[in-house]
């Protein structure tokens, strides 16, 4: 018996060790996302924010063993593995919209495996589907991967409609650009390329080019 599409967790941030406005001046902040960092500088620009990485338990371990005031990590992970009791605060998806895709599950078959791709084309949730191919398409059109501070968030809307929000964030988090464009949940792909087309007239990729700049400068060293 085939069980029901897993849908799509909780796409937002979450921030363990403390809420946002708990954080005192200067506090010590554990992430090591572009995206994250340029979003908590964007809101407070007091934070200090301390790079790390690893698997969620190492992270929050890391509170700990570091000093840190708090750590950002993805409510979905956390939901995942029953440490929903970490979570502090969810953070605002209009203030930090999530890495496309977040919260979502994907699954890679063979393209010559025709039968798989049968069974899932049964399985999946169209909604879900739909909300991550305007996300990722919003990215691909700002030439964006996991190391560049771009949010996107969409949401399906009742009249069959997709709400689509788009952020891009310069690292220190003294620029910012958000648009939201609503369309056809059946043209996901056209929507989130017309979203990326407004983020880029308003200045995106001069914001993403300083990004590009100094994360080569940083190899280099």
């Amino acid at each position: 018996m085939l069980l029901p599409p897993p849908g799509r967790e909780d796409a937002a941030d979450a921030l363990c060790g403390s809420t946002l406005a708990g954080l005192r001046k200067g506090a010590k902040v554990g992430t090591g996302a572009p995206r994250r960092i340029a979003q908590l500088l964007a809101v407070r620009p007091d934070l200090d924010i301390v790079p790390i990485r690893g698997n969620v338990p190492p992270r929050l371990k890391k509170i700990e063993t570091e000093g840190l005031d708090a750590v950002v990590l993805a409510v979905a992970g956390l939901r995942r593995l029953g440490l929903d009791d970490a979570i502090g605060e969810v953070l605002p998806l209009d203030l930090f919209p999530p890495s496309p895709g977040q919260g979502a599950l994907g699954i890679q078959v063979r393209e010559d495996n025709a039968s798989i791709r049968e069974i899932l084309s049964t399985v999946g949730d169209m909604a879900v589907d739909s909300q991550v191919r305007a996300e990722r398409t919003l990215l691909a059109e700002l030439h964006g991967g996991c190391s560049v501070p771009v949010g996107a968030y969409a949401e399906s809307l009742p009249d069959g409609n997709l709400r689509l929000f788009g952020q891009v964030t310069s690292l220190d988090g003294t620029e910012q650009i958000s648009r939201e464009l609503t369309g056809p949940s059946t043209e996901p792909e056209k929507l989130g390329a017309a979203l990326a087309a407004e983020l880029i007239d308003q200045g995106a990729y001069s914001i993403l080019d300083a990004v590009r700049a100094a994360t080569a400068a940083n190899l280099q060293l």
